[in-house]
């Protein structure tokens, strides 16, 4: 592989915003995707559900996420994909897979959802071909995701932590490079500049004109530690929340 066109290439995810990015992103460059998600008629829990639609492909890149965050549910839907795409990779002589994962996950074990994304990683790292993990910290998306989980009775209690955001689309990018260069190992990616989440939350709201009370609430205490902040040696890419979050909206921020 050394990232010209032509690729076969498996999304794992495909329908999500990550995968449906990296989709579009690989057609454009010149490659085959294989949709692997239900609306693509394939069940990742369901062992058989696959086929032969890895022959030929040189890469599996997997984005998947189950509906839920509960962490027993979420474990088992991560470990069971994990297991179910590497199965069919091994039989199909795929020699590489590409997951995605989160950065901090390992310091922030006294948070159930980063629990679960280490199974996942884990599983992956122990069952696939030449696996290859990308750590990436939380997406611009992430305070709207945050506001719409927490919201009830015009209130929003938010984890009060220290975040660096970074851009769906350069997680996409990257995810890309990584299926397609022809040497390399895992990266770690994050946006330009360490924020507060509380205040991206507030400042979304400002944006949106949507009146909610935004309460700061204790995170964990890893998190609230600076766990989940990229690190030194991690790439800086694509814009600032704000910028980001003034293209989606028309609106300056404060």
């Amino acid at each position: 592989m050394d990232g010209s066109a032509g690729l076969r290439l498996a999304v794992a995810g495909a329908s999500g915003l990550i995968g449906s990015q990296v989709a579009s992103l690989a057609r454009e460059a010149g490659h085959e995707v294989v949709a692997l998600n239900r609306s693509a008629g394939v069940d990742l829990t369901d062992p058989d559900s696959i086929g032969d639609r890895l022959d030929g492909v040189s890469t599996i890149i997997d984005v998947t996420r189950p509906d839920g965050m509960d962490e027993a549910a979420a474990t088992d839907f991560f470990t069971t994909v994990s297991t179910t795409l590497a199965r069919a990779a091994r039989e199909a002589g795929v020699p590489r897979t590409v997951v995605l994962s989160i950065v901090g996950i390992e310091e922030s074990q006294d948070f159930p959802w980063y629990r679960a994304t280490l199974a996942h990683e884990r599983a992956t790292l122990a069952q696939a071909p030449g696996p290859r993990v990308l750590r990436a910290t939380q997406f611009h998306e992430f305070p709207g995701q945050v506001l719409e989980r927490s919201r009830g009775g015009g209130r929003a209690d938010i984890m009060d932590m220290p975040t660096q955001p970074v851009a769906s689309a350069e997680v996409a990018r990257t995810l890309l490079e990584m299926a397609t260069e022809a040497e390399g190992g895992d990266r770690r990616l994050g946006g330009p500049q360490p924020e507060q989440l509380v205040e991206l939350v507030r400042e979304w709201c400002r944006l949106r004109g949507d009146d909610v009370h935004v309460v700061a609430v204790p995170a964990a205490a890893s998190m609230s530690g600076g766990s989940v902040l990229p690190g030194p040696d991690a790439d800086l890419r694509g814009p600032t929340w704000r910028d980001w979050a003034q293209a989606q909206t028309g609106q300056r921020p404060a």
